[in-house]
């Protein structure tokens, strides 16, 4: 396993040092009101940790995107009261992430204290990784703790430049994060499967393409599998496909058959005239079967039987995307089932499952399974860039702190 450094190796007693925390503070807002504060849950055992071990916590977070203007609508104040209603502490703001009036503000805080600093990115420098700005960040503290896998795929001042000039941690949900990854692909137990749904296969071409080499079984959902069943020479009629990317799709099959690894794609499909929910011309067919002015929207339900009898032979579960059109049902009907056997599977310990990425969560939670789930991921990106295989700059530089300091 990768190491980094996690709370534990922080000193026991932080009374009064400064400890900048790197958080994910982009929540859904409609006007002052936070709509989904999965986030900023997340973050509370951290914050609340150094808090109740005398540390003045200073959360470090972008908002938006103003790249580099200061825009009042993006400003991080606007969460200061979100913040204090589900810390059940006082939360003050300093207006700026970097400088002497931030310093002032810094110096009257009290141990235990919790600030949130101005909006990263109203500073052109954290996106370029600028050093002196990172530099700048880092004189405000005494430790660095970083939260926010979900913008660990970025090498910005706030995320991988502020670690050359500070001892780096991992935070909880940091933590947890990279502990459930080892466990899903870095050092899984097999066999494992992987669940890979969404629209495109142009998207997750990359993702595709390294996890044949990683699991036992890949099993294709969603619009991409149409692309995989043309590829295939299945007649998909209507349904959304990318026919350009069919070699592509041949070369990931025989990737797989190269490193043993079983794709399956469906062999019954829901389908119907028209994308609306429960459509009159709705239909479950074959595959072969779909007419020219139909398209596929889910996977049928035989087809679900058969991932389910596949998922029971396996000790391990990666999950990104949706099996169908999972908002509009009856498509929701594919993705609810194949979930629902996964979180028994891991209910019983038989499987451990992560997923990752907006609409898995979205999908999981509407399946009523989110919680039973081993490790749900709330980072997009960052989630789709590691199951490509690729090295996330802010992790990184946390493994590379571990013997430097």
């Amino acid at each position: 396993m990768s190491s980094f450094r996690t709370l534990d190796d922080l000193p026991d007693d932080l009374t009064a040092r400064k400890v900048l925390v790197r958080v994910d503070l982009n929540v859904p807002m409609d006007g002052a009101k936070v709509t989904d504060d999965t986030r900023l849950r997340a973050m509370l055992p951290t914050v609340l940790e150094l808090s109740d071990r005398g540390a003045i916590v200073l959360l470090l977070a972008h908002f938006g995107r103003p790249k580099g203007e200061v825009r009042p609508d993006m400003s991080t104040a606007q969460l200061v009261l979100p913040i204090h209603r589900l810390a059940g502490r006082s939360v003050r703001f300093i207006e700026d992430c970097v400088g002497p009036e931030a310093e002032r503000a810094i110096a009257t805080m009290l141990p235990g204290n919790i600030g949130v600093l101005e909006n990263t990115r109203f500073h052109l420098g954290e996106e370029k990784n600028d050093s002196e700005l990172a530099r700048g960040m880092a004189a405000l503290g005494d430790y660095y703790v970083d939260d926010a896998f979900s913008a660990a795929h970025r090498a910005h001042a706030s995320t991988e430049g502020i670690t050359h000039y500070l001892p780096s941690f991992a935070g909880r949900a940091m933590e947890a994060e990279l502990k459930a990854l080892e466990r899903a692909l870095g050092n899984p137990q097999r066999p494992v499967a992987a669940v890979v749904g969404g629209a495109k296969v142009s998207t997750k071409l990359a993702v595709l393409g390294h996890l044949v080499g990683k699991v036992d079984h890949l099993i294709i959902g969603g619009g991409m599998a149409n692309t995989f069943l043309a590829a295939r020479g299945v007649n998909v009629g209507k349904s959304l496909c990318e026919h350009d990317l069919t070699g592509e799709a041949n070369s990931i099959f025989d990737a797989a058959d190269k490193a043993g690894c079983t794709i399956h794609l469906p062999y019954d499909v829901v389908v119907a005239k028209e994308f609306a929910p429960n459509p009159p011309s709705l239909r479950t067919c074959n595959v072969h079967e779909v007419q020219p002015d139909e398209m596929i929207l889910d996977v049928g339900p035989a087809a679900v039987e058969a991932l389910a009898d596949a998922l029971k032979t396996c000790r391990t579960l990666v999950w990104n995307g949706p099996l169908g059109a999972f908002e509009t049902p009856p498509f929701d009907a594919a993705t609810v089932a194949l979930a629902k056997t996964a979180a028994a599977l891991t209910k019983e310990s038989s499987l451990v499952s992560v997923a990752g990425g907006g609409d898995t969560v979205a999908a999981l939670k509407h399946a009523g399974v989110a919680q039973d789930f081993t490790f749900v991921s709330t980072a997009g990106g960052a989630f789709l860039e590691w199951m490509e295989g690729r090295v996330l700059p802010g992790v990184a530089a946390l493994e590379q702190q571990q013997g430097s300091q």
